[in-house]
């Protein structure tokens, strides 16, 4: 047979070719046709920053960055904190200060919604611009009454070994102190109102709350102890080791020098500073006041093994006193606020210690008040060393200040 291209007879073959390879390639069959789907992978699910999650409802309340903690941690501190002042810090072993428990207490301790009328916080009467004392002789509370006693200086407050706080030494640590002022009927009022459950109450339906404690602790619950741990961690840090005295102390110091070197005439200061810092420094058998036996450098907290000052005749009451750090900022001094000069603190020093069951040894000769007579420009000269003691780094710290958007 003859196949022509150009003819129907070619034009059929064609045709049929065609079909034979079309259906050789499975067009125009009626077989079903199976597509393969390919899987989309799940994906992974990014992990929430807390900080960021908690920042979210914190930050309509309060100036902080819990993605970027002040540091309380790991203050920068001059040489001579040493282990002389690692002996008597009283911070717990097994719970050192740590950047978020810190931080929670700065929001505690200005928070004036732990009293019971949204009025009191512990700033109220520990103000950091005159080294978080009180500007009252006593301090007023939640509903305008007057507490007790002058409301101590916080600064240096964790280099007391024993611990105790309180003018009478009632607690036995700066954990145990936190809450007692939140409790006081006239503080800020709970004891009278419910107690610590009402005030955690009120404290889990403030937003911010939840969100800070999950973030420190990594849940919501609000407790006692953790209250507590909050307010010491941040009382703890505040720490004073910029003053005058300090910068010029730190150029005279070194390790291993006599007497710590606190002998030494200090750079800067003034002839009448410098008096006085002998005077302080020196034992009165050699001539000086003192004082430097109770109130310990660097940190001029008190001595462990001190009892009371004589202040009232037959005193019973073994008082303690904060740091001297920043005393010269204070209006009102000891622990009735009876004083409002240092020179009238001096004063007492000098001759007016009266006899007592509790009076500090140091303080009487032959069991009697001892009796400095100290002379006029002697007086003015301890004035002016303790003038040196201010801290003006502390009472401006940011790390220290109110964090609310008020």
């Amino acid at each position: 047979m003859t196949i022509r291209l150009n003819g129907r007879a070619g034009s059929t073959a064609l045709a049929l070719t065609m079909m034979t390879t079309l259906a050789a390639c499975g067009e125009g069959s009626t077989a079903p046709t199976t597509a393969t789907a390919t899987a989309t992978p799940t994906p992974t699910p990014t992990p929430v920053d807390p900080a960021v999650q908690a920042n979210a409802v914190v930050q309509q309340f309060l100036r902080l960055d819990l993605a970027s903690l002040d540091n309380y941690a790991a203050p920068a501190l001059p040489a001579y904190y040493d282990n002389t002042v690692d002996d008597i810090d009283n911070t717990p072993a097994n719970d050192p200060v740590t950047d978020p428990i810190a931080t929670l207490g700065r929001v505690l301790f200005y928070d004036t919604s732990l009293s019971v009328n949204d009025t009191t916080s512990c700033a109220t009467c520990h103000q950091q611009s005159i080294g978080f004392d009180d500007d009252e002789r006593l301090s007023t509370g939640f509903q305008g009454a007057q507490t007790s006693a002058h409301a101590m200086r916080i600064g240096n407050i964790r280099y007391y070994a024993p611990g105790d706080t309180f003018w009478d030494r009632r607690a036995d640590s700066v954990e145990d102190q936190a809450t007692q002022p939140l409790l006081d009927a006239s503080e800020m009022g709970w004891s009278n109102n419910g107690g610590l459950a009402a005030l955690i109450t009120k404290m889990e339906g403030l937003e911010y709350y939840p969100a800070l404690f999950e973030f420190v602790f990594g849940d919501t619950a609000i407790t006692e102890a953790r209250i507590e741990r909050s307010l010491a961690q941040f009382q703890r840090a505040m720490i004073s080791s910029d003053s005058r005295w300090d910068r010029a102390y730190a150029q005279v110091f070194t390790i291993g020098a006599p007497g710590r070197a606190l002998n030494q005439a200090l750079p800067g200061f003034s002839a009448s500073e410098q008096q006085g810092r002998a005077l302080f420094m020196t034992g009165v058998n050699n001539g000086g006041a003192g004082c430097v036996a109770c109130h310990q450098p660097p940190t001029y907290a008190l001595n462990a093994n001190s009892r009371s000052n004589g202040l009232d005749a037959s005193e019973t009451v073994i008082f303690k006193s904060p740091s001297l750090k920043n005393v010269g900022q204070s209006t009102f001094f000891m622990h009735d606020g009876r004083f409002t000069t240092l020179r009238q603190v001096v004063d007492h020093y000098s001759d007016g210690v009266q006899a007592g069951p509790a009076l500090d040894n140091r303080l009487q000769q032959n069991g009697v008040p001892r009796q400095l007579n100290l002379s006029e420009d002697d007086r003015v000269a301890l004035v002016d060393f303790m003038e040196t003691l201010t801290d003006e780094t502390l009472s401006g710290d940011v790390r220290f200040a109110d964090p609310f958007i008020r």
